[in-house]
């Protein structure tokens, strides 16, 4: 995580960051998850409604299950400031609506990608892995998947061996760490830097018709 943030540092700019706009494609998720902490603390029962217990049915578990946590205060509190960090430096870079997309399909993709690969062995049915802090596919990989963009967009921004080093680093210890623990939090990154450079090839074929153009 420190890597992929200091890959969107290094792609917008550390000293761009006092006049860049309010992210709101940072603020609404991050608020959401707000919302989920302050619910669990008055709701009893918050995370056997919402969480993604695969003994229960309910489409919505997906996409709530995302924002509970069960990681403690601390883990709780990581959470939540590295997707507004990681969010933030994403939208200035790829813009508020493909930074949603980016998160939404890190809470979607993983998992889908992993059973089409034959990666992983099903829904977990241990219930620390119900909720953001597991090792599956919730809130938090929904942020490395997001992050791991940011380095690909660095990775196209720079020719200085030092920074290449740092960009091609996210995914490629992220494929060390699934190949040394079975961490589905280091294999989301590579899904992440793959589908950012997707992103990044639409885009720079969609600039260079706008650019001839205008020449």
């Amino acid at each position: 995580m420190v890597m992929t943030v200091n890959c969107g540092l290094g792609v917008v700019g550390r000293d761009t960051l006092r006049t860049r706009p309010l992210p709101w494609a940072a603020i609404a998720p991050t608020a959401i998850a707000v919302g989920g902490v302050l619910l669990q603390l008055v709701w009893s029962g918050a995370m056997d409604a919402l969480d993604a217990d695969p003994a229960k049915s309910g489409w919505w578990r997906e996409f709530t299950s995302v924002f509970m946590q069960n990681g403690g205060l601390f883990g709780g509190l990581w959470n939540l400031l590295t997707l507004a960090a990681v969010a933030a430096l994403a939208q200035w870079y790829w813009g508020g609506p493909l930074t949603l997309s980016f998160f939404l399909a890190g809470i979607l993709l993983p998992g889908r990608v992993d059973a089409l690969l034959g990666l992983g062995d099903g829904p977990s049915t241990d219930p620390r892995n119900f909720a953001d802090s597991s090792g599956a596919t919730y809130f938090l990989r929904a942020t490395y998947f997001l992050g791991a963009t940011l380095a690909l967009a660095f990775l196209t921004r720079t020719r200085l061996p030092k920074e290449i080093a740092l960009a091609t680093g996210v995914p490629a210890l992220g494929l060390a760490m699934w190949l040394a623990q079975d961490n589905g939090h280091g294999l989301v990154a590579v899904y992440g830097f793959i589908l950012g450079g997707a992103a990044w090839a639409v885009r720079s074929r969609a600039a260079r018709p706008a650019r001839g153009r205008t020449a």
